[in-house]
């Protein structure tokens, strides 16, 4: 993945839950990547080994902040123990913008190994304004960020317009992954995918938030992923 606007657009089926892992190894069409969502996955955590050699698939690793959606209020150091216990799989790692510092280790690691590292930020409730939108990309170019993601509510289409500017204006920064939640959310990402971003994230079987489609609907309305 590199610093580009022409880079494809890449599909990724979430796997958050026991189920989700194994909807994953039976897929008849696989995305371009799985993210393991690791605070959703806690209660099978040592499972996942032997599942993710059957994955077939580059892997996106997360352990979610509870302030940012999280499953079962993992602390800081439960999230970056595993994620250090399961960056050897990954390709990617996304780390929220807010625990950079926290979870420095985490990103010394990565850089070590070649893992890209993803800088976040998620928000359901609202949808930062455009100049907090770029403060929060210039803090994530500064950290050494690979690619930059967003992903907040879209309740309303002014909502959806702003990520789309934001997108079209920064991404020759930084490559960006941008999505909605909410009302809107389902229809913003095919229309952000088709703007240029990156990483396009999809559910196996139940979504895990208001407005993230699912993989076969995200083909059918999204053009650039196929």
């Amino acid at each position: 993945m590199t610093r580009s606007r022409s880079f494809r657009p890449r599909l990724v089926g979430v796997i958050f839950s026991e189920n989700d892992l194994a909807r994953a190894l039976t897929l008849p069409r696989l995305p371009d990547l799985f993210e393991l969502r690791l605070d959703g996955l806690h209660p099978v955590i040592d499972q996942l080994p032997d599942a993710i050699r059957r994955l077939r698939r580059p892997l996106i690793i997360t352990a979610r902040s509870p302030a940012e959606g999280g499953k079962g209020r993992l602390p800081l150091e439960r999230r970056r123990e595993l994620l250090l216990r399961f960056l050897p799989y990954a390709a990617l790692v996304d780390v929220e913008l807010r625990s950079a510092s926290g979870l420095s280790a985490v990103r010394e690691r990565a850089r070590a190994k070649k893992v890209q590292v993803i800088l976040s930020i998620h928000d359901s409730k609202t949808t930062p304004k455009s100049h907090e939108l770029q403060s929060a990309v210039a803090r994530a170019c500064l950290l050494g960020a690979d690619i930059f993601k967003v992903a907040v509510c879209t309740d309303r289409a002014p909502q959806v317009e702003r990520l789309l500017k934001f997108i079209r204006t920064e991404s020759s920064r930084i490559p960006i992954s941008a999505m909605g939640l909410g009302r809107l959310g389902s229809q913003s990402r095919a229309r952000l995918a088709g703007a240029g971003s990156v990483l396009n994230y999809a559910h196996l079987g139940e979504p895990v938030v208001e407005g993230q489609p699912s993989l076969a609907e995200l083909r059918a309305n999204c053009l650039s992923i196929r």
